[in-house]
């Protein structure tokens, strides 16, 4: 179906049709319902399948995609026998208001990724998050490929094998964005490691190759060296980039970015993070956005600082937005700072994080007490999330499945 803009600029008289108007208004409507709602409505009859389906009505509700988490869960990370289980996606909606936060939940929304008997038996990895399109990475033994998926429409493609597959010892780094100006959605991968391999080294990695792969193209491309070794496996977008802590510590800024349209890495400025001479003292960096800014949390001993980046590449405008020295509550300080990521700040000022013990916390800032959220078992990793009802059919030279 045309988008309602191509409908209303062919009007022979003039101006819109009634029919016209009348899709306008559920368009309107229909993208301010709840996704479940818009999933039982598409079942109704053909024409409200079609307006879900149709491009215009795509982009508005991206426009208005409520903010959630979405988690990969694994109840059990590997069994004794050496059978693997990919896990389940979970959706976490958030229902922020000033005096009031929900995280709801809805178990019907699910997506185990075992229905699929392309993902079973192996270890899947969630790496990537735009658009309501997840970037997923199977990994292990016998396994090192790439899948794109919306778990909304449960769709998903398998990316084409990867060019530094099985190659030797690496660290794999995975970005997964859309650019700016061409709207084009890439995922880039860093390959880090020793040729011959040395697992144990803890030195720098005398070998570090990116490739990138545009969706549509059904080919990988080498983007050649990498010239900064990087932390972590996976990097936030924000603004047409993925972002990484950079590992080198020679290196004149801690941030490296990726930039999907002129693919290019560059490093960006870093908030004054605290220098460590003390190699038996845990320090530990992370990226995230929360409120469409960057922000990096430096975590060192028992203090746990949230940067924020308020202007985007200045380095002036990083704030310290959160500073927690010490905590109020049952849970041992030493158990929740252990390789935390934050994932989202509420209106409240209340900050939802990820802590090393894989557990969903929330700190409110005003009482300096942590809580469990209680919403899964351990064993979760999980990074922002809006859903959308975007179409990987509309990725052309692609293979798409449904769960």
């Amino acid at each position: 179906m045309d988008s309602l803009y191509h409908k209303l600029m062919s009007s022979t008289r003039g101006g819109p049709s009634m029919e016209d108007l009348l899709e306008s208004v559920m368009f309107d409507i229909l993208s301010r319902l709840p996704v479940k709602t818009i999933i039982h409505c598409r079942c109704v009859c053909k024409k409200w399948r079609n307006l879900v389906s149709d491009s215009y009505f795509i982009d508005l509700h991206l426009s208005r995609s409520p903010a959630g988490l979405m988690f990969h869960h694994n109840s059990e990370k590997y069994r004794p026998s050496g059978y693997y289980e990919p896990g389940i996606l979970k959706w976490v909606l958030i229902e922020d208001e000033p005096n009031r936060h929900h995280l709801r939940h809805d178990p019907v929304m699910n997506l185990d990724l075992n229905l699929a008997a392309t993902f079973q038996n192996s270890q899947m990895r969630l790496v990537g998050s735009v658009n309501g399109l997840l970037c997923l990475w199977q990994f292990g033994r016998f396994h090192d490929n790439t899948y794109i998926c919306n778990p909304i429409t449960r769709e998903y493609m398998t990316l084409p094998r990867q060019q530094y597959y099985r190659k030797g010892y690496a660290i794999i780094v995975y970005g997964f964005g859309v650019g700016l100006r061409t709207k084009e959605y890439k995922v880039i991968r860093t390959f880090q490691g020793d040729i011959p391999p040395n697992p144990s080294s803890t030195s720098r990695p005398s070998f570090l190759e990116a490739e990138v792969y545009t969706l549509g193209t059904s080919l990988w491309r080498s983007l050649g060296r990498v010239p900064y070794w990087l932390e972590g496996w996976d990097g936030p977008f924000l603004n047409g980039r993925a972002h990484w802590i950079v590992c080198d510590k020679d290196s004149p800024e801690k941030i490296c970015t990726f930039d999907f349209d002129d693919e290019k890495f560059e490093l960006l400025p870093s908030p004054p993070f605290e220098v460590t001479n003390d190699e038996h003292q845990m320090h530990y960096q992370s990226l995230g956005v929360l409120k469409g800014c960057l922000c990096a949390s430096d975590i060192y001993g028992s203090h746990f600082t949230i940067w924020v980046m308020k202007e985007y590449g200045v380095k002036k405008s990083w704030r310290r937005e959160v500073v927690i020295k010490e905590i109020i509550g049952p849970i041992p300080q030493s158990e929740i700072w252990d390789y935390t990521t934050v994932l989202e700040c509420l209106k409240d000022g209340t900050v939802l994080m990820l802590t090393g013990e894989d557990s969903l916390m929330a700190y409110c800032t005003l009482r300096k007490t942590v809580e469990d959220t209680g919403l899964f078992d351990r064993h979760v990793t999980g990074m922002t999330y809006r859903p959308s009802f975007l179409k990987l059919q509309d990725f052309p030279s692609e293979r798409v499945d449904v769960f």
